[in-house]
Formats: structure tokens, sequence, C-alpha cells
């Protein structure tokens, strides 16, 4: 209870008070967990479709797209030209998956600091201050 105190006034100092402690779990059968990811799964498709069915297997867009991929792959390497796609695909891949600063959510940080608000860290980025004050303070070998 005490570490759960100090986490809740952490949190409110550091300004993200929006998780709240955990509640210690009481335990369950193992039916229990199979149940509730059924609930998940059944409130995950009717999200994705309004009559409350899940979309077919073959109307996903990832699948879609890996489907088209490879079929344009095969027609390039029949071209002969295969390894050049394979290879502008990847750049492209590399591209579209990395995320300009005005794409990130409110109050998410950069990894790099330099990006961030006052060059603000992420939690565990060692920094040169940490490395020199470990450096300083290690043994003396051989003693």
């Amino acid at each position: 209870a005490a570490v759960e105190e100090r986490l809740a006034q952490f949190r409110a100092a550091r300004g993200s008070g929006a998780v709240s402690p955990r509640l210690p779990e009481t335990p369950r059968k193992a039916a229990a967990p199979e149940a509730a990811e059924k609930k998940q799964a059944a409130a995950a498709g009717a999200q994705a479709r309004p009559g409350g069915a899940p979309p077919p297997v073959w109307a996903r867009p990832l699948l879609l797209k890996v489907l088209l991929w490879a079929v344009l792959l095969a027609l390039f390497a029949e071209l002969e030209l295969g390894l050049p796609y394979f290879v502008l695909s990847l750049l492209y891949w590399m591209y579209a998956g990395t995320r300009g600063p005005a794409e990130r959510r409110q109050g998410e940080l950069s990894a790099y600091s330099v990006f961030n608000p006052g060059c603000a860290a992420i939690a565990g980025t060692l920094t040169a201050e940490q490395l020199e004050r470990e450096l300083h303070y290690r043994p003396t070998a051989g003693r």
C-alpha cells in the first residue's frame, strides 16, 4: 500500500495522473481469462462491423496489401526486375514506417531527446552524467 501511495505521488508530480494504481487481483479460475478474451473479441468484432460479425479474412487490408505485393513481386521477377522491386519495397517500408514529429500523439516523447521539449530524455536512457558518475564510483581494479 505504501508503494502504491508513493507511485501515485510520483505520477501526480510528473503530471501523468491518468493512470490509476492497480488494485490487487483476486485469484480466478482458469476459464475466466478465456471468457474475458471472448468478450474482448466480441467487442472488437462489434466495432469492426455494425452488424456485429467480424470482417472476412480476405477483406483485411493488411492481407490484401501483402497479397498484392507478392503478386507484383512475381510479376517483376518474371520480368527479371525482382531484386530492384524488392529493394525499393524495403526502402518504401522504411520510409512509411517512420513517423514525423507532427504525427506524434499529445505528450508522447521521442526516443531522441533533442526532439523533445527541453531536451527531456525518456526513462531508461543512459546519459553522459550517469555514465561519468558510474565510472568515478567503481571499485579500483586489483584491490
